[in-house]
């Protein structure tokens, strides 16, 4: 039971983070800057999670001085994929935009083999060789579509990669006793500190508030700041790293087609190929570990 909630859970988050795309780039289109975007991003999500926690009185029960800057600290990774990601959409196309950020996946294995001292199985090597396969159909590096794309797009898109294996990766390591509703604020609070600081000289033009900046706004908060954070914080410590990789993968495809269908994007079957070899590679890499225990197991 306490499976399929972190399934749950964790699937609810990719599933948010696919639809930023279209509010970051409505954003863009309206003429704000990566920095008038992320601040009121970041002012809206930490006033809609303070609230939230506020009135349910959630618990702060297991906080104390060296986990609270450790949670903030695991906050940032939020803010910087935000700032990662949006900048590669402002030079790239949301769609390939969304697959160099998806490179979170081999990331995340590598940190887990770094910091967890899990060692990639062969079967791992496989399917990351698959998954750099998948991006290179993906990328439409065939049809010669990326030449003239400015290589900060591609710059920033790889960091958000690796800012974004940071987050999934320490969200179910870091203080998973406390309650998610205050642990998903600290880490709101955290990322909004941080943004602040890196755009301090935007600030000023984001006051008076205007329409277009709002709503812009609070679509990339809801769906990229404030939802799957919380759905994350739930879910992560509920499953293993392997799988939360497996279910966040519902958010390449996701992404994909809501730029398609709703940013008007041209995605070509080679590209929808692909994105097929990238979720299949994602896939062996955890059912095929599974079947090789299970099959040793019985052999043994």
């Amino acid at each position: 039971m306490q499976l399929n909630k972190g399934i749950l859970f964790v699937l609810l988050g990719a599933g948010c983070f696919g639809f930023t795309p279209i509010f970051a780039k409505l954003g863009f289109s309206h003429g704000y800057s990566l920095g008038q975007i992320n601040i009121v991003q970041m002012m809206i999500s930490s006033f809609i999670l303070w609230s939230f926690t506020l009135i349910k009185r959630s618990s702060f029960k297991g906080l104390n001085k060296k986990n609270i800057p450790h949670i903030m600290i695991t906050g940032c990774f939020v803010g910087l994929t935000s700032i990662f990601y949006y900048g590669s959409m402002q030079y790239l196309p949301a769609s390939l935009a969304i697959i160099l950020m998806f490179q979170f996946v081999w990331i995340g294995i590598i940190l887990e083999w770094i910091f967890s001292k899990i060692k990639p199985a062969p079967i791992t090597v496989v399917s990351i060789i698959f998954i750099l396969i998948g991006v290179f159909f993906a990328s439409n590096i065939v049809n010669g579509d990326i030449q003239g794309l400015p290589l900060k797009g591609f710059l920033f898109g790889i960091l958000s990669a690796f800012t974004y294996a940071g987050f999934i990766f320490f969200s179910g390591k870091v203080a998973v006793n406390v309650d998610p509703w205050t642990r998903t604020s600290l880490m709101s609070t955290g990322s909004t500190i941080l943004v602040l600081v890196l755009f301090l000289r935007d600030i000023p033009s984001v006051v008076p508030l205007e329409t277009n900046l709002i709503t812009a706004s609070i679509g990339v908060s809801l769906f990229g700041a404030v939802l799957p954070p919380l759905f994350f914080a739930v879910g992560a410590p509920l499953v293993s790293g392997g799988i939360a990789n497996i279910l966040t993968s519902i958010e390449l495809p996701i992404a994909i087609l809501s730029a398609s269908l709703i940013l008007s994007e041209a995605v070509t079957p080679l590209q929808w190929l692909g994105t097929a070899i990238i979720l299949a590679a994602i896939a062996l890499n955890e059912l095929g570990s599974s079947l090789f225990r299970v099959k040793k197991h019985i052999n043994g």
